[in-house]
């Protein structure tokens, strides 16, 4: 099979970015690999730890650089467009993590450059790749639920995670940063139904004591054009030691034919231990009992990285050296997702219902 070789620039050296540099290194097609963040330390960490031949902390020298022809963004979510633009002026693919901005207006901005320079983009919502959501696509695909009437889900985690969100991004709310992953999927499933409105209702002390004017919990309800009904809840501020490595998620889809029940709640897999379950996404918190494979992005076993991330990153590169399908999110669904988040937030400020 021919293969073009590829050139990849991760811009952020966080812990996703970090994550995308490492798995990158040990794909074939990739010959160079740089990797750039504001903080040089973690960039030259993320080098020795990714074989990187370049780090720097300089967003825009290292997607300049002539032997990039690939780019993914990593960086905070209130960070993404200026180094999303960049690439795409250049012509260099792109591939950004959720959301893909925090307003509409950026939003637009970076559509309307990749489709001028007809530049591929997409956004990483890589809850895509887990291999119950893919299920699920396969049964609506195959006709086995018919036409749906309603999903139903919600997910949960910590205080701990959410406030580690909060200090990098303080807009990066639990809606527009985390419920979008389900937000996105329900889009996928109803495809090319349109939301129409959107009602909902938010509470919660635990962020605002922290310092952030954040809701702990929101629910919602999005009526589609066909007459479907989602109703979508966050609740984001459990106790710091709960259980939860990650999301723990309830996913439901009612068809005029069949339903469709995922439990991604991880509750079937737990740990109890007197040596300490380290927490991937907060530094210095270990737990006693934890729901093992609760990580949202994946989890590290016998010295490789497994899940989500792991299959959404591969797919990225492949698709760029060997053209093969790319079913990761883009930038139109990551418009849908954002618009339908924010009206979330509105409405539950508002206490009204937002017609889209």
């Amino acid at each position: 099979m021919s293969q073009k070789e590829l050139g990849l620039a991760v811009i952020g050296s966080g812990r996703i970015g970090s994550l995308r540099a490492i798995l990158a290194s040990g794909h074939p097609a990739v010959k160079y690999l740089g990797v750039s963040d504001i903080n040089i330390e973690n960039a030259k960490k993320l080098a020795a730890k990714s074989n990187a031949q370049k780090f720097t902390d300089d967003n825009h020298e290292l997607i300049s650089d002539p032997n990039v022809n690939v780019v993914i963004v990593s960086t905070s979510e209130h960070e993404h467009f200026d180094s999303v633009m960049h690439a795409l002026e250049l012509g260099k693919p792109v591939l950004v993590e959720k959301p893909i901005a925090l307003s509409v207006d950026e939003a637009d901005k970076m559509i309307k450059k990749s489709e001028e320079t007809g530049t591929l983009f997409r956004v990483g919502y890589a809850q895509r790749f887990k291999r119950r959501y893919l299920s699920g696509k396969d049964q609506l695909l195959e006709g086995r639920i018919g036409n749906i009437l309603s999903i139903s889900a919600r997910a949960c985690n910590t205080r701990a995670q959410g406030i580690e969100i909060l200090k990098r991004s303080s807009t990066a709310t639990p809606v527009v940063d985390v419920l979008t992953y389900w937000v996105d999927v329900a889009c996928w499933y109803l495809d090319g139904i349109e939301p129409v409105e959107v009602t909902a209702r938010g509470a919660g002390t635990v962020f605002r004591e922290a310092g952030f004017d954040v809701n702990d919990t929101t629910w919602s309800l999005i009526k589609f054009d066909n007459g479907a009904i989602v109703n979508l809840g966050v609740f984001f501020a459990l106790p710091s030691h709960s259980p939860q490595l990650g999301m723990g998620v309830r996913f439901e889809v009612y068809g005029d034919d069949g339903a469709l029940i995922l439990n991604d709640d991880h509750t079937d897999e737990l740990l109890i231990t007197n040596n300490g379950i380290p927490h991937a996404y907060i530094p210095d918190l270990e737990f006693n009992t934890a729901f093992l494979s609760s990580s949202t992005p994946g989890n590290w076993h016998l010295g490789d990285y497994w899940g989500p991330v792991a299959d959404e990153t591969r797919v990225w590169l492949d698709h760029l050296s060997m053209d093969r399908p790319c079913p990761i999110a883009t930038p139109t669904d990551a418009r849908k997702n954002l618009i339908i988040t924010l009206a979330m937030e509105e409405s539950a400020k508002l206490n009204n219902t937002i017609k889209l």
